[in-house]
C-alpha cells in the first residue's frame, strides 16, 4: 500500500473544537482540532454509513446522528454502540498553515 500527504484545508478553516468533512484523494474524511491538535478519521459511520460531519462533537468523540454510536477522534475506537467496528485514523501534518493527510492509494 502506498501512502500519499495528500492537502486537506487550510488551519485557519477549522477553529479549536470543531469538526469538518473534506473529500481528500476519493476518501471522505472528518477533522476535528481538539486542544489544538487535528485529528483525521473515516468520515462515515460505521453502522449505517452516516455522514459523522452531521454528528456531535464533544470533547474527544463523535457522535453519530442516526443511532449515536461515538467514535474516540484519536483511536477511532468505538466508545458506544450500535457500532462495532472502529474508524479508520489518518495521519495529520500541519505545514505552512495547511493541513495535511496521509491517505492510501489505489484499492484501499
Amino acid at each position: 500500500m502506498i501512502l500519499m500527504i495528500q492537502e486537506a484545508m487550510k488551519d485557519s478553516e477549522l477553529p479549536d473544537g470543531s469538526m469538518a468533512t473534506v473529500d481528500v484523494a476519493g476518501k471522505h474524511l472528518l477533522l476535528a482540532k481538539i486542544g489544538g491538535e487535528v485529528h483525521a478519521v473515516s468520515g462515515f459511520c460505521t453502522h449505517e454509513e452516516t455522514d459523522l460531519g452531521l454528528g456531535f462533537l464533544v470533547e474527544d468523540r463523535v457522535t453519530c446522528p442516526l443511532h449515536l454510536s461515538s467514535f474516540d477522534l484519536k483511536t477511532g475506537a468505538v466508545l458506544n454502540p450500535p457500532a462495532t467496528e472502529p474508524l479508520q485514523t489518518f495521519n495529520v501534518k500541519i505545514e505552512d498553515g495547511t493541513i495535511f493527510v496521509e491517505v492510501p492509494q489505489g484499492g484501499s
